[in-house]
């Protein structure tokens, strides 16, 4: 059995890899080229010119998340090619009648797809995060800012009986905010204050520093008249500081998710972006998906291998190979697609998050359990 093992896993290992390869290479290839257009291009900080050394720094940066994506769809189209062709050249047979039952072959290649699941969640949890920001930080110490639309991103806290909405209008590459503004409101709904900031930078006890802060104070007062009316008058106080601290628990991930996509995030940055939107009353459906797409899309990898074993069983000459092949290339991209659609649907229709992101590998699992049952137990 260590010999079929051996045999097995050395041909899809070695498969996988240049068909992941070849994905990656043509993904860098069309991340270049649109590159190529920012080339020359000055920040108006400094002497900083996007060079092509740049580009292709920025280019092979973006390799882990692509990989992140593509593992899957590696995955099956490796392992399809390498039953096909066993299949083909009769070596599966004769591994057939040595022993190598449906169940066994079933459970030799839910091993090797664990060590893919394995892997997909390390690089999509620990390397592409990290390398995401950091192309990102990178483009931007030559665009000299990283920004969403015209007004940045607003975020929202409690803290005691008041609540506080904040507005970063862009991260520099030196990790600085710009264009900060904070607007408090007390538990009736009612501005208290206002806090505007060209630069803030995060600190290591839970707030941010703030420099040249402009503060203003709205006093609200009861005037009594004879009327026994109680008109509102507003006293505004108004200073200016070179630095304040604010206390706070928005983190630099939180501010990074909002300004980045959340599927870029890592899991548990995710989750604690979630309980931060929950605690303070904002709606969390998009990043709740993405949270489950982010569990759920590394077993993917199982689902692929159990859809290429019953190509194992198939029966063809040559020359029928690169139907299959390109049969699985199909099944890999419908995946891809169907999960994107899905989490689209899911937060349009308000589905539980979870369903959401687990309904695609749900129905491939059926498409490949029924295969398996056709295919493999019924013939």
């Amino acid at each position: 059995m260590k010999t079929v093992r051996r045999l097995i896993y050395g041909e899809v290992l070695s498969s996988i890899a240049l068909v992941a390869l070849g994905f990656l290479a043509l993904f860098f290839f069309f991340d270049l080229v649109d590159e190529l257009q920012y080339l020359g291009k000055n920040s108006g900080i400094g002497d900083s010119i996007y060079q092509i050394r740049h580009a292709l720094l920025y280019v092979a940066l973006l390799i882990p998340n692509h990989l992140y994506e593509l593992l899957p769809i590696s995955v099956l189209i490796g392992t399809i090619f390498v039953m096909a062709r066993l299949a083909q050249s009769s070596e599966y047979t004769i591994l057939r009648t040595s022993g190598l039952g449906p169940w066994r072959a079933l459970n030799l290649l839910l091993w090797l797809g664990a060590f893919f699941v394995a892997l997909s969640f390390v690089v999509g949890d620990y390397i592409a995060p990290a390398s995401e920001r950091a192309a990102q930080l990178l483009k931007a110490r030559y665009q000299s800012k990283i920004t969403v639309g015209q007004t940045g991103a607003w975020l929202k806290e409690k803290q005691a009986n008041n609540n506080f909405i904040v507005n970063v209008n862009e991260l520099s590459p030196d990790n600085e905010m710009h264009g900060v503004r904070i607007y408090e409101f007390n538990s009736k709904g009612r501005i208290v204050s206002t806090t505007e900031a060209p630069v803030a930078v995060f600190s290591f006890d839970a707030a941010w520093l703030l420099r040249n802060v402009t503060h203003t104070e709205f006093d609200v007062t009861n005037a009594a008249n004879g009327a026994g009316a109680s008109p509102q008058q507003v006293k505004v106080n108004r200073t200016v500081v070179d630095s304040f601290r604010w206390p706070t628990e928005i983190s630099t991930e939180m501010v990074s998710v909002a300004l980045l996509k959340p599927e870029r995030m890592a899991t548990l940055d995710l989750f604690n972006y979630i309980r931060h939107l929950e605690a303070n009353g904002q709606t969390s459906q998009r990043y709740e998906i993405e949270f489950w797409r982010k569990v759920f899309y590394p077993l993917s990898c199982l689902v692929m291998v159990m859809l290429a074993l019953p190509f194992a069983y198939l029966h063809f000459r040559s020359g029928g190979i690169t139907g299959y092949v390109f049969a699985g290339v199909m099944i890999g991209i419908s995946f891809f697609l169907l999960n994107n659609v899905f989490g689209f649907i899911g937060n349009l229709r308000s589905w539980q998050p979870w369903l959401a992101a687990a309904t695609p590998g749900l129905i491939y699992m059926a498409v490949s359990m029924g295969a398996f049952g056709w295919l493999v137990l019924k013939r």
